[in-house]
């Protein structure tokens, strides 16, 4: 079984070729994160996590719905993260994770996909978020091959600065870092509730066809980057990036 969560897309795309190749079924985390359904699930011998990287590590938000959801037959697990740039020391918590759980801890893998973090970053044009797709391709069939012979996979690497960002520097990240509280809408806003609908922690309502935002978000960017005319903005740090999502370039 693959559990998938993804912001725009790029954790959705790795997650359906691996279960195109794997024959295998996808659940949909953004889903079950959004209803709050933390009921036990029938689950094969293998799980596999698709997620993206948040302050290099796997979102919150996965961690605390893997810790609350019973995953029945599930005996290994196999972590997928893509990132702009890196996961940073990442393996520690999963494995920690795993641990957790009771599974059998089979890895971690990176793969390099457009950015999407416009609340601090620039993402790609179309153009370049391609040929970073198509360099991502060998990446996620080498994951695809270790998972099929049931392998672990590589160890990825563990220096002082990966330490440093996923250990100390998570934390004070979400706590200083990821709010809603910049997020607004301008003119073009036109009231289409996608945000809503999009938004997985049920962060977003629409009052007088304006959304406003709570306090209990994941900085997914799935509000901003989905915005079908582009009305939101994240304060001065989004103004005149290019939009991302995965569906869109491809």
């Amino acid at each position: 079984m693959i559990l998938c969560f993804s912001g725009t897309g790029n954790s959705r795309y790795i997650a359906k070729k691996i279960a195109d190749e794997l024959q295998d079924e996808i659940v949909d985390m953004n889903a079950k994160i959004k209803a709050t359904d933390y009921s036990p699930m029938k689950t094969g011998r293998n799980i596999i996590v698709v997620v993206p990287t948040y302050a290099w590590r796997i979102p919150q938000i996965v961690s605390e719905w893997l810790c609350k959801t019973e995953l029945l037959s599930a005996e290994r697990i196999w972590f997928v993260m893509d990132c702009g740039g890196e996961i940073g020391n990442a393996a520690k918590y999963n494995r920690r994770l795993a641990e957790q759980k009771h599974l059998w801890y089979m890895g971690t893998a990176q793969v390099i996909m457009p950015e999407n973090y416009i609340a601090m970053f620039g993402a790609p044009k179309a153009e370049e978020a391609r040929k970073i797709v198509r360099n991502a391709e060998p990446a996620i069939m080498d994951i695809i091959a270790h998972i099929k012979a049931e392998q672990p996979f590589a160890v990825p690497r563990n220096n002082l600065y990966d330490r440093l960002m996923s250990g100390p520097v998570n934390p004070i990240f979400y706590h200083f870092f990821v709010k809603s509280d910049a997020f607004r809408t301008d003119a073009a806003c036109v009231g289409c509730g996608q945000c809503v609908k999009n938004c997985p922690l049920n962060n977003i309502t629409l009052k007088d066809r304006k959304p406003v935002w709570g306090k209990q978000c994941t900085h997914c960017m799935a509000c901003i980057c989905y915005c079908p005319t582009e009305a939101i903005e994240y304060g001065k740090k989004s103004v005149g990036k290019p939009r991302y999502h995965f569906e869109k370039i491809f």
